[in-house]
Order: C-alpha cells, then structure tokens, then sequence
C-alpha cells in the first residue's frame, strides 16, 4: 500500500507539473528522481532496476501519455496497442491452456484484437489475490488487461478497481461488481438445459459441476429455477460436485450408479464434464441417450464429434472477444459497463430429441 500511495502522490506532481503529450525521458527521470539512464533502463524492463522503480516509472509514463512503447526491445511491431491476457489460478475450472473453452475465448479475443490492430502478450502470471492482481498491473507495459475468469477474486477485482480502470474480467457479474466483466448468460444457459430435459420427460436430473465457481454457480441456478419451473422438486442427492475435468465427472457419476441414485437426465457445467458423464454411463451398461439424457456446455469443437454427438449450451466466444477487447480500447458509459452474452441451446443425439 505504501508503494501505491507513492505512485499516486508522484504521478498527481507530475500532472501538475508536465503537460500530457509532452513529456520527455528527462521529465520521467526527474519526477521519479532518478538518472536518465536509470529511466531509460526501467522502460526497456532492465534487470539492473528494481521492480518498485520499474512500476513507479512505468506508471508515471501511462499517466503522461509517454510513449515508452517504443523502448520495448522484444515490442510488437507496428501495432496500434498490446492487449496482455492473464489468468487467475483455478477455482473449480482447469483455466489453463489445455482446456478446450479457454483455446475458443483466446481465439475470440485475438480475432478482436486483430481487426484492431492490436498485438496480444500471454502472461505467465497466476493472480492468487490482490496483491497479485495490483501487481500484474502495475508491471504490465500493454494498454489493458484481460482477466480471463475471476476465481475466487470477486472482491479483490472490486478493490483493484478503486485505482484502476485499464482492465476487463470474463466471469459472471455480481450484484455489488464494481469492475467491468463480459461474461455469458450462465442462468440462461442452466435454464434451458433443464427445462429442455423436463419437456423430454426426464423427471430425475442431476447437476453435474463444481458450484463454488462463478459460472458453476450461476449455471446451477438456471437448473433450480427450471425445476421449480417444470414442478420437478429439488433432490440434494441429485446436486453432485465435479472439477472441470473429464476424470472427476466420470468418477461423481460412476459413485451416484454405485450407490443406487436414480436418475435419468444429466446438465453438465461443461463439455468436459459431460464427456466423462457419458464414459460413467457407458462403462455401467446404460445407454446414452436411452436410459441417460445428456447435455454439456460450452458447444467446444469435440463436443459434436462425441459419441453419441453431444446436445450442448453455446457460448458466442467471438462476440465475447470483440466486447472485451472494445472495452479496454473504447472509451464512454458503454464501454465501462458489465454485458452478458446470450446462450444457445444445440441439440444434438444425447439428449434424445
């Protein structure tokens, strides 16, 4: 905190003291006080400089509207600006690189970014809490920051947003949300899933999926409004964890067969899950989507090459990608506020109908 009260207090000198679009390298060293040579090394991320040095000029030249762009020595080339990609470590959801959803949103967002101009950087950073969130944006040199997905962050993204704007979170929105996400219609999605189940007869569904994560948990409550809806009742027994992976749904599925819960009707929190559903079944000699009806989410590419193909909720990663990245580059009300983007019902062979 001592380091962010420095960077403020410096930066309101130097906004009074330099007219924006005119500062040069000497400005820079001297309201940070320090040598040209040492500002000059800190813009080029010179190991030589310490880190509270580097993000106390890194910042000064944001707020001055200096072009430190140009000193980057490993920098895009001729882009119009650079869009850094973080990803928060995991709640629930392997958000890594090898999940299959997250390759689709980073293509949406650099599809975006392209027809922007833009360059985009993948950060090796995994922001366990604010301190991490605070500085994975302090040390980003790139025009905006991407978070993609909010794991257990929700209040230390309300936090960060007290002194920064230059960032947009993919996740669900929460009433007291005072940063700007893009996320899906999770509800909707959850919501339709089930209902589409009940009017196809299924009167035992179970929610397969890890509800402590956001979207999870959002997904989950599309399902109970949609049994409340259909006048199904709610079964705890019927509520059953499972990570973002094919391997645990397999395993939650293959206990709830063990231990003689019948049900006739899975909504899965992804594809992933819905896949080892489908294994479970299999494995147990039940039929898919005779004995079992199956719908994932997320509509990733495998999902209509499974066997049987997989009914699925469609989330619009490219329209998801070109909201996130005119977020960061636009500016207005519209830009600064939170958006949903709808989902899709895509019913294919293992639902039956």
């Amino acid at each position: 905190m001592a380091d962010e009260k420095l960077c403020r207090n410096v930066c309101d000198k130097a906004l009074g003291t330099v007219s924006k679009g005119a500062t040069r390298l000497e400005d820079l060293a001297k309201l940070a006080g320090v040598s040209i040579s040492t500002a000059s090394r800190a813009l080029n991320d010179s190991p030589a400089v310490n880190q509270r040095t580097k993000q106390l000029i890194w910042k000064l030249a944001r707020e001055m509207d200096y072009p430190f762009r140009r000193y980057m020595p490993a920098g895009p080339i001729g882009a119009e600006a650079t869009i850094a990609l973080v990803t928060p470590r995991p709640q629930g959801r392997d958000s890594g690189m090898s999940d299959p959803f997250f390759l689709e949103l980073l293509a949406g967002v650099g599809e975006a970014a392209k027809e922007r101009g833009c360059d985009v950087i993948l950060s090796h950073i995994a922001p366990a809490n604010f301190e991490d969130l605070a500085a994975a944006m302090n040390t980003s040199r790139a025009e905006g920051v991407i978070f993609l997905g909010q794991s257990s962050l929700h209040a230390a993204f309300n936090r960060l947003a007290e002194t920064e704007t230059r960032f947009v979170v993919w996740g669900a929105q929460f009433p007291d949300q005072n940063y700007c996400s893009v996320g899906s219609d999770n509800i909707q999605g959850g919501r339709r899933a089930t209902l589409h189940l009940a009017r196809l007869g299924r009167k035992r569904i179970v929610f397969l999926g890890d509800t402590e994560a956001p979207e999870a948990m959002h997904r989950n409550r599309g399902y109970l409004e949609a049994l409340d809806q259909a006048k199904l009742g709610v079964d705890p027994d019927l509520i059953v964890p499972a990570h973002f992976e094919v391997e645990s749904a397999e395993a939650a599925v293959d206990s709830l067969i063990h231990h003689g819960i019948q049900f006739d009707g899975v909504v899965a929190a992804s594809d992933l899950i819905a896949l080892g559903a489908i294994r479970a079944l299999k494995h147990a000699g039940l039929s898919v989507p005779g004995d079992v009806s199956v719908i994932g989410f997320d509509n990733v590419p495998f999902s209509r090459y499974a066997s049987p193909a997989l009914s699925t909720i469609a989330q619009d990663t490219a329209k998801a990608g070109r909201l996130m990245v005119s977020k960061l580059l636009d500016s207005g009300e519209r830009a600064s506020r939170s958006e949903r983007v709808p989902t899709d019902l895509i019913i294919r062979e293992s639902c039956g109908g």
